[in-house]
């Protein structure tokens, strides 16, 4: 019996040692492939996570390690800050990206609705104080005592002599009726008063009778005091009666009327003070008012005059001299007072777009909005609607963000299939294309280093933009077209009035924003062109430009860098072709591209 409960005992005692054995060894073993599982499930996610990103192009981001498809340099890890997102549709940047990227933000406020408008306009002959000289006596002319335009008459004067045989007839009644004066006083004064028809005066009358013999020629004599501005009558013609012989103009005042164009009418009324200057009297500027405003459009030229009357005293302004004017002008309470700058704009033919920033706890980003425009302030734009005050948005730089959001999938300007290029003429098209062949000109002058043909060149193109019919155009395409024009012009007159080849590159710059512009919105009778870009220009801040070529020539370094650049666009005959990094060659000291 004691045997049993011993046996009993040891058995239960191995039993319960066994099943501890078994637990250390299986049950620890399973928990530790569970947590390598897990740890290596971690791993796994993690390396699925991990973005890469090009530190000079930080818009770049790909799954997995490679080459920036644009600069060829080997992809980092992104920063945990820069790959969180709050927003699906914004665009997230760091602020080294937004360094790298040259952008810059500014609030959206409040602006008072005033613009200064200039005018440019000319001299013009007040119409009230111009008269025609007529010849009171039909005959030929003998003598003329003002014998060339531009001659000062006074009013009485004698301005020429006319040989009448009409008035000789009458004289010889004159005298006839005289020996019968006292018997018939009647037919003396009828013998008189025919003669005083004839603008002959009673002291001429008395003269006749007291000479007794007719006299043959008789004088003229000016009826105002003025400017001779125009003969129409020679030595020896036969005129007659009431035939204009001289016109003459009183330019003691004058008008100066200003080309008010459509965009500019809400802002021009009746009554606006206006200072104007005229380049042939350097340093002097002259005031005036609006007195009147014409009620109609000329439809040839799209304008509007403005008319300013001018006392001219000393006659220092001469008729069809040049004025260029300003007007401070104030728009009408009623309109939107929210404003931003222009550069903060993205125009895409049918929407205006801004990036409005904001900050979360995962970093900077931007969201683009659409927003409806009002009336142009100089540099910056009225908005009705889109925006609210106080709110953040980029006013440079904008094309990089939006040229991220492109890469990353996400809501930019080119986004919709929509083309930017508006319906216009083909006659204005081709128009357009005698301007961009005059900007290849100045383009490829810069690429070669030679400031005079760039001078030449821009000279070159402001004439031909004056060639362009802007009466082709109607509405929106009309508006867009004379911002442009103004663009276009401001900066080739900026490059043919300077010998400075870097000055001359600033200026380029500008010509190459608006004839980009041009080029999208209108398109152009080319079979293909391109737009181009250099990142090291201006200190890193980039520029674009417009090649007849895919080939990289850089008109910004010239022959310093001449291969630096890339092909961001390709525009066809007539529209658009969007593409990126189409083809590059980026050269600079100190980058490895």
């Amino acid at each position: 019996m004691k045997t049993n409960k011993t046996t009993i005992i040891i058995a239960l005692s191995t039993l319960v040692i066994g099943l501890l054995v078994g637990w250390l060894i299986f049950g620890g073993t399973s928990q530790q492939d569970t947590d390598d599982d897990h740890d290596h499930d971690v791993e796994t996610t993690a390396g699925e996570e991990e973005v890469w990103t090009c530190s000079m192009h930080p818009q770049i981001r790909q799954g997995e390690p490679g080459d920036c498809p644009i600069c060829g340099m080997d992809l980092i890890p992104m920063d945990d800050e820069e790959e969180g997102e709050s927003n699906p549709l914004a665009v997230n940047m760091s602020e080294t990206a937004m360094r790298l990227a040259s952008v810059r933000t500014a609030t959206v406020g409040t602006a008072e609705p005033l613009k200064t408008v200039r005018l440019n306009g000319k001299v013009e002959t007040d119409e009230r104080r111009i008269a025609s000289q007529s010849s009171h006596i039909p005959g030929r002319i003998e003598e003329m005592m003002v014998s060339f335009t531009g001659e000062f008459v006074s009013k009485g004067q004698a301005i020429a002599s006319v040989y009448s045989p009409d008035l000789v007839t009458a004289q010889e009644e004159l005298f006839e009726a005289e020996k019968i004066k006292d018997s018939q006083p009647q037919l003396f004064n009828s013998a008189k008063e025919k003669l005083k028809n004839w603008k002959l005066s009673e002291n001429q009358i008395e003269k006749i009778l007291q000479s007794g013999a007719p006299r043959e020629t008789f004088n003229v004599l000016a009826d105002v005091s003025g400017y001779v501005t125009s003969r129409k009558a020679n030595l020896g013609d036969y005129i007659g009666r009431g035939q204009i012989i001289y016109e003459i103009a009183d330019l003691s005042r004058v008008w100066v009327l200003f080309d008010v164009y459509e965009q500019d009418m809400p802002w021009v009324k009746k009554g606006d003070k206006i200072s104007f200057s005229v380049a042939s009297i350097p340093g002097e500027t002259f005031e005036g008012t609006i007195s009147f405003l014409d009620p109609v459009i000329d439809p040839k030229t799209r304008v509007a005059k403005a008319r300013v009357e001018m006392v001219n005293s000393g006659l220092k302004l001469k008729p069809e001299m040049f004025a260029s004017g300003m007007v401070e002008a104030k728009l009408p309470a009623g309109g939107g007072t929210l404003s931003v700058p222009k550069t903060a704009v993205m125009w895409t033919g049918k929407r205006s777009l801004v990036y409005v920033k904001s900050e979360t706890e995962t970093g900077v980003n931007f969201l683009m909005r659409e927003v409806t425009l009002g009336l142009a302030l100089g540099d910056s734009y009225l908005v009705e609607s889109g925006l609210d005050e106080g709110e953040e948005i980029a006013v440079s730089g904008t094309f990089s963000i939006d040229a991220a959001a492109q890469l990353a999938g996400k809501p930019s300007m080119m986004q919709k299939p929509e083309s930017k290029t508006m319906e216009v003429p083909q006659a204005f098209r081709e128009q357009i294309t005698a301007v961009a062949n005059a900007y290849f000109e100045v383009k490829n002058a810069l690429v070669d280093d030679d400031p005079e043909t760039a001078q030449t060149a821009a000279g070159k193109l402001s004439g031909t933009l004056g060639e362009v019919d802007m009466g082709l155009l109607e509405g929106d395409a009309h508006h867009h077209w004379m911002d442009l024009q103004n663009e276009l012009a401001e900066a080739g007159e900026m490059i043919s009035e300077t010998a400075d080849i870097e000055e001359q590159r600033e200026h380029f710059n500008m010509l190459s924003e608006a004839i980009l512009e041009t080029t999208e919105s209108f398109g152009l009778e080319i079979e293909k062109t391109y737009r181009l870009f250099c990142p090291m220009a201006f200190d890193d801040k980039g520029a674009f430009w417009l090649s007849e070529s895919d080939e990289i020539l850089n008109p910004y370094f010239g022959d310093m860098m001449l291969r630096c650049g890339e092909v961001k666009e390709t525009y066809s005959r007539g529209q658009r072709i969007f593409k990126t990094a189409d083809k590059q060659n980026t050269q600079a000291a100190g980058h490895n591209h």
